[in-house]
């Protein structure tokens, strides 16, 4: 691995430069969707960013060129034993024409938190940052001119070593794609159903449930059909002989009640290894802690805890949250062959909504922010 800072970044000298960024245009020019009809991550812009590293050279210049297929030995590690993992970021086109990425720096860090324990190797979280910008403004035009689309932000680091040894790889690929996307709601703003049970885990101490690695989300799709088999839209993840609650199909979750102690109270779980520090998480919680009228927790939630206090009606809210979509209700929970119903005043309850535009007011410009990071 390589040598890091006091800050946890590769120490500059050990990482590539986006200064030093080669740049290839595309000759041709696919033509832009209409963002209205867009389908998550099937359409993707003219260009991507790679990066390859080796044990013996380091990093080498990173590269912006035509968007093409990628060229890998049939015995690379990233295939054979998930030596991969990767980040999600949007960048926003506000009512000014300028473009915008949300909080890009806590993507970075968290992307190299995950390379450090998938034993890939570090870089500069700034300079990789400066790479995306690059990327970025060059497809500019592909970010949708629309408060209800953005332009989801790939980036992706895996082991390319040809060998089938269990062991660090000596070789690994960084690469950034890019690709419109529409509202996540494509049927509307819905609340969405949860089938909860214990039978699979997403995650558990001492795993890799705190990083966003690849095969946590491979490993989840059989639970998730299961779960429409049941009639419901997501998995509530469950965790340990409690049933503690963790996380909602790929988000982070959110119960806003009055708790045991008569508290008006909005509450997640806390990051003790098995939940994804998701930046929308992290986001809401800064935000909510700055209004007044309830507390703001991270704490550990069960499924009796949820059941007491719905046949007590001090539950007033749930909800989901993530880059996709920001913010998702939550309307219904199977659980142990019982419908929970969670109160939801209309589509979208008051709480939720109000995250959700001081959010995406933000996120496309229309609330100036230091959150904001203009391409």
């Amino acid at each position: 691995m390589m040598s890091k800072g006091e800050n946890g970044m590769a120490d500059s000298a050990s990482s590539f430069k986006a200064a030093d960024t080669v740049i290839q245009l595309a000759q041709t020019h696919k033509p832009k969707p209409d963002p209205n009809g867009l389908v998550f991550g099937s359409v993707f812009t003219d260009h991507m960013l790679t990066i390859e590293w080796s044990l013996q050279e380091g990093w080498q210049k990173p590269h912006i060129q035509p968007f093409g297929n990628l060229s890998m030995h049939p015995g690379c590690s990233a295939l054979h034993y998930a030596i991969q993992l990767f980040e999600g970021m949007k960048a926003y086109r506000g009512p000014d024409n300028k473009v915008r990425l949300f909080r890009p720096m806590l993507n970075m860090n968290r992307m190299l938190k995950s390379a450090h324990r998938a034993c890939l190797p570090s870089f500069d979280c700034a300079e990789l940052m400066e790479c995306i910008k690059k990327l970025v403004d060059l497809d500019q035009d592909w970010v949708p001119h629309s408060d209800s689309a953005s332009l989801y932000i790939r980036p992706t680091l895996l082991g390319t070593e040809p060998t089938l040894g269990v062991k660090k790889p000596s070789s690994a690929l960084l690469f950034v794609i890019l690709s419109p996307v529409g509202s996540y709601f494509s049927t509307g703003a819905k609340p969405v159903s949860l089938w909860a049970d214990s039978k699979y885990i997403r995650a558990w101490r001492g795993g890799t449930g705190d990083c966003k690695m690849g095969g946590n989300y491979g490993s989840s799709i059989y639970a998730q059909y299961e779960a429409v088999d049941f009639g419901c839209q997501q998995v509530l993840w469950l965790y340990g002989d409690d049933h503690q609650i963790t996380e909602v199909g790929t988000m982070n979750l959110f119960l806003y009640w009055i708790n045991e102690k008569g508290e008006e109270e909005l509450a997640t779980p806390p990051l003790d290894g098995i939940i994804l520090p998701g930046v929308t998480r992290q986001s809401i919680l800064e935000l909510a802690r700055q209004w007044s009228g309830f507390k703001v927790s991270e704490r550990y939630l069960t499924m009796s805890d949820l059941r007491r206090a719905l046949e007590e009606n001090r539950v007033k809210e749930m909800f989901g949250s993530g880059t996709a979509c920001v913010v998702s209700p939550v309307g219904r929970i199977l659980y142990q062959g019982e419908n929970l119903h969670i109160p939801c005043e209309g589509s979208f309850p008051p709480l939720a909504s109000r995250l959700l535009k001081e959010l995406t007011d933000i996120q496309y410009g229309r609330t100036p922010s230091d959150w904001s990071c203009i391409i």
